[in-house]
């Protein structure tokens, strides 16, 4: 592809000239050696970017930021947010920066996004830098997510920068080329209220009304309707992260999208075998967002977004408490039913799924696992074999047999459908041991383990021959798992 051919995609800038008090223009640090190491064509493809031209030098250049193309205007994103419950007034892009918009083939307006392209004005005492580990961690998990059809941020590249970083070892440098709908987050709210101009904090609800709930905008109240919307796209988020057995890790303010898509992959993980208290990250050490606390901890975030959208809601902030309350109380109830709705059809339940045979079967159900280490992904993809007539494979995870088998009787009275739960229960997804694996061997330079992980997880409903490593628990020396951010 010549550079003419990579004219047909026009980038813009919208966010950076609407708002521009929110974003820092800025240029991404030189990378003095750039590799690619993973692509995604399919991405890239719908994205019109042609994957011939990525791999090229010019290409490459581009998706470390040290090519910028016309109309492109990389900015570092300004936000605030609440950091473990602590509040902290000026955040920002520390080590990314947003390109700038394309609008992709289905006709979407879409933030490509470079992460660990070096220092900004807001990276305090970083370095700015991210390395090869977890950089392809975001990838393969992101990626995951996406086929597992939960919404998420995509990974669209990472490319090896050629320099070493320093972290308790040097380590490979490397940056991330992400897409997302936006990266608007709650923090950016936040801050935006914190500069107590509000004319900012309008203009930056009518662009997350333009970009990602146009429908608000014919609301008697649109600022009203765009929390609203808000707090429904993270009440489903949060029940599908939940359904899965996936643990964010790091549920800050600044982390949670106005979109309702899934962003920054750092300390996150799956869960092995099924614990409420599950937490992989090695910051998070008092388990603030531990498994079981998501969905709570998710509300308590849309209450700071409510607090930050007040002057818009009602001129007088104390009348718009009561209708911002209101809204927010719809929270529990919207995640409580996406929540009990997917796991009816994890149990093959959606034909019986209202009544009280089927509810008692799912509380049921996580008294079982609450009661014994049982790997959660593959207890329920094995309660498929088990409502195709087989009980051997799931009866053998537990340890109350007696108890199993008088919930399997009650269960299998509902006759549950098998095709339905092979459609929602994964075979694959980003086992943690298997993702180190294929992180430490890239790190060293050999590529094959992460292709064949991303092959597996790209698929995750569909069995295949050849990948059944990839569908079992971790070994029992694997030990406990920990995360980190990689900053």
């Amino acid at each position: 592809m010549t550079a003419a051919a990579e004219s047909t995609v026009t980038f813009d800038g919208r966010f950076a000239r609407e708002l521009a008090e929110l974003a820092v223009p800025w240029q991404a640090e030189e990378a003095p050696c750039p590799e690619l190491l993973v692509l995604n064509d399919k991405l890239a493809q719908g994205l019109g970017l042609d994957p011939q031209y990525l791999r090229s030098p010019e290409g490459v250049r581009l998706l470390v930021g040290n090519h910028v193309p016309a109309a492109a205007t990389p900015v570092a994103q300004a936000y605030a947010g609440h950091q473990f419950g602590g509040y902290s007034p000026l955040l920002g892009d520390g080590r990314a920066l947003l390109l700038g918009e394309v609008t992709d083939q289905s006709g979407r307006l879409l933030d490509i996004h470079l992460k660990g392209s070096g220092r900004t004005p807001f990276a305090r005492a970083g370095d700015g830098r991210a390395v090869v580990g977890p950089m392809l961690r975001e990838y393969v998990v992101s990626e995951a997510m996406h086929a597992l059809h939960i919404p998420t941020t995509r990974s669209l590249a990472v490319v090896a920068t050629g320099r070493q970083v320093r972290r308790d070892t040097m380590l490979p440098g490397a940056v991330l080329a992400r897409v997302a709908s936006s990266h608007l987050r709650v923090g950016s709210f936040q801050y935006a209220r914190a500069t107590e101009n509000l004319d900012l904090l309008k203009r930056l609800a009518d662009h997350a009304i333009s970009r990602h709930y146009p429908q608000a905008a014919d609301a008697p109240n649109p600022y009203l309707a765009l929390f609203g919307c808000v707090v429904s796209a993270q009440a489903e988020l949060v029940a599908r992260w939940m359904l899965v057995g996936f643990v964010h890790g790091v549920m800050n303010t600044d982390n949670m999208t106005i979109s309702g898509e899934t962003i920054d992959y750092g300390p996150c993980a799956f869960m092995d075998a099924f614990n409420p208290a599950a937490v992989y990250s090695s910051i998070d050490v008092s388990g603030r967002y531990a498994y079981a606390n998501q969905p709570v901890l998710a509300e308590w975030n849309l209450a700071r977004l409510a607090e930050a959208m007040l002057p818009l809601i009602d001129e007088d902030q104390e009348k718009a408490v009561a209708p911002a309350v209101e809204v927010l109380g719809g929270y529990r109830g919207q995640y409580s039913k996406a929540w009990s709705s997917g796991m009816k059809r994890k149990l093959g339940l959606a034909g019986d799924g209202d009544s009280d045979d089927a509810s008692a079967v799912v509380d049921d159900v996580i008294a079982i696992l609450k009661d014994g280490p049982v790997d959660y992904t593959l207890f329920f993809r094995n309660l498929g074999k088990a409502a195709r007539g087989d009980l051997r494979p799931v009866r053998g995870m537990v340890l109350d047999l007696a108890a199993f088998d008088a919930w399997a009787e009650r269960w299998q009275a509902l006759k549950p459908d098998a095709e339905l739960m092979d459609s929602v229960n994964p075979v694959y997804i980003p086992r943690n041991h298997l993702v180190e694996e294929a992180l430490s061997a890239a790190t060293e330079g050999n590529l094959a383990p992460l292709q064949q992980l991303l092959e597996a997880v790209g698929r995750p409903f569909a069995e295949r021959p050849g990948l059944e490593r990839y569908a079992e628990g971790a070994p029992d020396d694997f030990g406990n798992y920990m995360t980190f951010c990689g900053t």
